[in-house]
């Protein structure tokens, strides 16, 4: 089994049970274990500002699945839970993003790990460093290091 993290997030049709559900689905899946969740966080939008606050988690898992197959089974529970792509940044009914697998790192056109962007987003490293506080971003640093040095403006624990 390998161990990963996932960031959760929802901001539309109740994002908090949205969260919820996306983690009994997670912990469901026959070649998942839920080792870990994080609290749930309520953030402003980035990127897109004229939409509804978001609800953030992370989540620790053990698997089976290579980086990939969990990548397709992440978007597969988000297409089950109504996932729409219309742009960039668009509300969402929920979205999944592997942050971590072990220690690889891949860059390819479909998966790219450690996740490019999450030291610097504060609704990913507040809740990751909350569950795994000394985990390895790789060249970055520790979560809690990141957690305390990136822009945290906007998030609030819940």
């Amino acid at each position: 089994m390998h161990q990963a993290f996932i960031a959760i997030g929802s901001n539309l049709q109740n994002p908090q049970a949205q969260v919820e559900r996306a983690l009994q689905t997670i912990a469901n899946k026959a070649n998942i274990k839920l080792i870990k969740a994080s609290s749930l966080y309520k953030t402003a939008p980035v990127g897109y500002d004229n939409q509804p606050d978001f609800i953030n988690a992370v989540a620790q898992i053990q698997t089976d699945l290579s980086p990939i197959a969990l990548l397709h089974t992440l978007l597969a529970i988000e297409m089950q839970h109504g996932r729409e792509r219309p742009f960039p940044n668009a509300p969402r009914v929920l979205d999944l993003d592997v942050l971590l697998y072990e220690n690889i790192e891949i860059n390819t056109p479909e998966l790219t790990l450690p996740h490019p962007r999450m030291h610097t987003r504060g609704f990913v490293m507040l809740p990751l460093a909350e569950i795994a506080p000394k985990i390895d971003i790789g060249m970055y640093g520790y979560a809690d290091d990141l957690a305390a040095k990136c822009d945290n403006h906007g998030v609030s624990k819940l």
